[in-house]
C-alpha cells in the first residue's frame, strides 16, 4: 500500500460510493444461500487459520483474495487454501487492491495491531464488513473512528473477541444476574505467561520476502530488524509500543472484555492506576514484563495482573478448550477471572474452560462447561453478514474493552500513576501526556481522519 493511496481513500467514503453486491451497503439482508466473498489482510498463522475454518463450517463462503507483505506469508497462504479448497486465491501486497474490489464482501483483517484501526476504517469506508482481530486499536482515538465509520457506513464490524459468542459467557452472565453470587465487590484477571528476555537483534539491511515501509505502515520510520517481524514466523513486534501493548494487549484483552461481557458491559471506569517495567528479565523490550492495572468501576474495582514472568503458569489445553466436562486446574491457569460476590466466588475460563462457583469449604454450588468458541464467533459473523443483525462482538463494546487495554498501558507509560478518566469524553482529567498517548501519532499519509 503506498501512502498517496491511502490518501485517496478519504474520497471513497465521503463520495459514499456504492461498492460490491446489493446489500454491502446494509440497506437489506441477503439470503441464507447468498455467496460471500471475503479477503484476508494479514496471513499469519491465526489469520490464515480462522479464514480457513470460516469456510469450512460455513455455507457458500470463499476466498478470493490473500494479502501480505510478507511475500512468503502471502505464497504460503495461497498454496494452503488452494491444497485446502481446490482453487488458487488472488495475492495481492497492496490492501487497496482489495477494497477497490467489488466482489469482496467482507475482509479479515488478522495483522500487526498497529494496522488494524487503519485498515479496519478503510474497509468501512469502501463498503466492506470487517473481522478484525483483537487487540482492536494502539490507542483509544482510532478504535472510537471505527465505531463512527461501522455506523456511518452501516457495516458489521466483529471484533474478533470471539468469548463473545462462548457459551460460558452467556450462562456465566446469567448467573451474575440471577443474583445468586450476590453483590459483586471485586473482580481480578490475570494474564500470566512464560516468557524470558527479549533483546533486540542489530540492525540488518530489509530482506527480500518484506516491504518493510509498508509493513510500518501508520508506525514512524525506523531501521529493519530481525528481532521485530520473522519470515516465517510472529516475530517480536509485540514488544514495541509502536505496533502493539504487549501482553496486556495480547492475552488480558479476552480476559478482560470476557469479564465485561459477564459483569452485563459496564460503561467506561472512572479510574485507572498502573504499574509495570522490566523487573523480572531486564530485556530492551518497551512492553512490560509484568503489569499490574487497577480499574475504579464504582460499586467495584476490577484488576489485571500479569506479563511473561511465570513458567508455572499455563493455558488451557486443548482437552480443556474441547471438553464441555473439563475444567482448569484455577490456581494454575494464566488466563482466569476470579469474581468476588458477597455468596461465592466465580472461576471463570476464557477459550473454553467454562466456569465454576465455590461457596463455603470450596463447595462447587455451580459450573458449566464449554468449548473454544472460535467457530461459533466465525458462524456469527457470516450469519450477521447475511441478517444484517448486530454480531456478538459489536465494535462499541469492544471498543469500550479494547479502551481498558489502552488506558492500562498509558498509565504505564506516564510514569506508572493514577490517571482520572472521564467516561462521556474518552479522555484524561489529570495528565495531558496521556491524551497525547490516548490519541495517537501516525506517519503522514497513513493518519486516520477526524470525519471517516
Amino acid at each position: 500500500m503506498k501512502r498517496r493511496e491511502f490518501l485517496a481513500t478519504g474520497a471513497v467514503g465521503a463520495a459514499g460510493v456504492t461498492l460490491g453486491s446489493p446489500f454491502l451497503l446494509g440497506g437489506s439482508a441477503a439470503g441464507a444461500n447468498d455467496k460471500i466473498v471475503l479477503a484476508l489482510i494479514g496471513c499469519g498463522s491465526r489469520g490464515l487459520g480462522c479464514i480457513i475454518n470460516c469456510c469450512k463450517t460455513n455455507e457458500n463462503v470463499t476466498v478470493k483474495t490473500v494479502c501480505d507483505v510478507n511475500r512468503t506469508k502471502l505464497a504460503d497462504a495461497a498454496k494452503n487454501i488452494e491444497k485446502t479448497f481446490g482453487y488458487l486465491p488472488g495475492t495481492t501486497e497492496e490492501m487497496q487492491t482489495v477494497f477497490d474490489d467489488k466482489e469482496v464482501n467482507a475482509v479479515w483483517i488478522a495483522t500487526p495491531e498497529h494496522w488494524h484501526m487503519p485498515a479496519a476504517v478503510r474497509a468501512c469506508q469502501a463498503g466492506k464488513d470487517v473481522y478484525v482481530e483483537k487487540n482492536l486499536s494502539v490507542n483509544i482515538r482510532e478504535s472510537r473512528k471505527l465505531v463512527e465509520a461501522a455506523a456511518k457506513y452501516n457495516r458489521i464490524v466483529q471484533a474478533g473477541l470471539q468469548n463473545r459468542s462462548a457459551s460460558q459467557g452467556f450462562s456465566a452472565r446469567e448467573y451474575i444476574q440471577s443474583g445468586k453470587l450476590g453483590k459483586v465487590v471485586t473482580v481480578k484477571t490475570y494474564f500470566m505467561l512464560g516468557g524470558g528476555q527479549f533483546t533486540e537483534a542489530p540492525e540488518k539491511p530489509v530482506p527480500a520476502w518484506l516491504d518493510w515501509d509498508k509493513w510500518l505502515g501508520p508506525a514512524p520510520y525506523r531501521p529493519f530488524s530481525p528481532s521485530i517481524v520473522s519470515e516465517h514466523g510472529r516475530g517480536g513486534w509485540q514488544n514495541y509500543w509502536a505496533y502493539s501493548g504487549g501482553e496486556l494487549d495480547d492475552e488480558a484483552s479476552h480476559t478482560i472484555d470476557l469479564t465485561r461481557m459477564v459483569l452485563g458491559d459496564p460503561p467506561h471506569p472512572k479510574s485507572v492506576y498502573a504499574w509495570g517495567g522490566h523487573h523480572v528479565y531486564g530485556g530492551t523490550g518497551e512492553t512490560p514484563e509484568f503489569q499490574s492495572v487497577v480499574y475504579d468501576f464504582g460499586d467495584y474495582i476490577l484488576t489485571a495482573d500479569g506479563g511473561p514472568a511465570f513458567k508455572y503458569m499455563y493455558k488451557a489445553p486443548n482437552s480443556i478448550r474441547n471438553d464441555a466436562a473439563k475444567f482448569p486446574n484455577w490456581r494454575n491457569y494464566s488466563a482466569r477471572v476470579e469474581i468476588y460476590g458477597t455468596e461465592g466466588l466465580m472461576y471463570l475460563g476464557r477459550h473454553g474452560g467454562g466456569w465454576q462457583v465455590l461457596g463455603q469449604n470450596d463447595k462447587i454450588v455451580a459450573e458449566d462447561g464449554a468449548v473454544f468458541p472460535d467457530t461459533a464467533h466465525q458462524k456469527n459473523f457470516i450469519e450477521c453478514i447475511r441478517s444484517r443483525q448486530k454480531p456478538n462482538g459489536d465494535i462499541e463494546e469492544c471498543h469500550r474493552s479494547s479502551t481498558l487495554i489502552n488506558m492500562g498501558n498509558i498509565a504505564c507509560r506516564v510514569g506508572n500513576k493514577q490517571l482520572l478518566f472521564d467516561g462521556e469524553t474518552e479522555k484524561f482529567t489529570n495528565d495531558g501526556q496521556a491524551n497525547i498517548l490516548a490519541r495517537g501519532t501516525y506517519r503522514k499519509g497513513y493518519e486516520i481522519p477526524e470525519d471517516v
